[in-house]
């Protein structure tokens, strides 16, 4: 029916998140109201558990600590919307941001991508090793794969639930963002980008270590690109309407 709202749910992982899950939580029920919240506490060792749950939200606890793809993975398993919003619980990305993203859903998308290259990085938001970083995995991933995204990397997304029942998603770490957006791709899925903003971390350091993970996310693109998964669109022939990258510098 034209104008009704489709269901959210919007997936949370936190590890050791206890100062600021509290507000992501509130705030998230507060920009989509009647969204289902999940919180998937990835071993956490501080409050985070009990923060999630004093909030509101459906707690689901990974013992030991497993990675931020395990934690999405596991998110994606129990919600139940027909659009998963996947937001960090850090408190980088502004949750009243999330009805940009659920507003980007026309008939034929399939994955909104919250671009901080088309938004913007606040002051100290990204060191300048990971910015560099995601540069190159940019320029990799737009090579490999014939599209045009400006923020592969970005953990500010929402996804149809539908698309997800045709791909099969191995990240358990940090190239959980690469993992779900190539195989997307590759099932033929229709992904556009929206401007989102990126918050210095209040609170506490990422687990995310620049040269480990970096070497993890470049080899999950080569084992995505390479890999034969029967039925799927080949590389080289994805989607010709994704926005083109910025031409300028950051």
């Amino acid at each position: 029916m034209v104008g009704v709202m489709p269901s959210v749910s919007i997936v949370i992982p936190a590890h050791n998140e206890g100062p600021t899950i509290e507000r992501i939580v509130r705030s998230s029920f507060g920009a989509v109201p009647g969204a289902e919240v999940i919180v998937v506490d990835d071993g956490s060792t501080d409050d985070t558990y009990e923060a999630a749950t004093r909030s509101g939200a459906r707690v689901v606890r990974l013992d030991p600590n497993q990675g931020k793809g395990a934690a999405l993975q596991r998110g994606i398993e129990v919600a139940g919307g027909a659009i998963l919003v996947f937001i960090d619980g850090d408190g980088q990305d502004d949750p009243s941001e999330i009805p940009v993203l659920v507003g980007a859903f026309e008939p034929d998308v399939d994955l909104v991508l919250g671009s901080r290259f088309l938004g913007d990085f606040r002051p100290g938001a990204i060191t300048r090793m990971n910015l560099a970083g995601t540069r190159f995995i940019t320029f990799l991933v737009n090579r490999m794969f014939g599209c045009q995204v400006t923020d592969p990397l970005a953990g500010f997304r929402a996804v149809r639930a539908s698309i997800l029942e045709r791909v099969d998603l191995k990240a358990q770490g940090y190239d959980i963002e690469v993992d779900l957006l190539l195989r997307v791709l590759r099932a033929g899925g229709r992904v556009v980008e929206v401007p989102a903003s990126r918050a210095p971390r209040p609170f506490g350091a990422s687990d995310l270590s620049s040269f480990r993970d970096g070497i993890r996310i470049a080899r999950r693109i080569f084992q995505v690109r390479f890999e034969a998964i029967p039925g799927e669109r080949p590389p080289g022939e994805l989607d010709p309407d994704l926005p083109a990258a910025p031409d300028h510098e950051r």
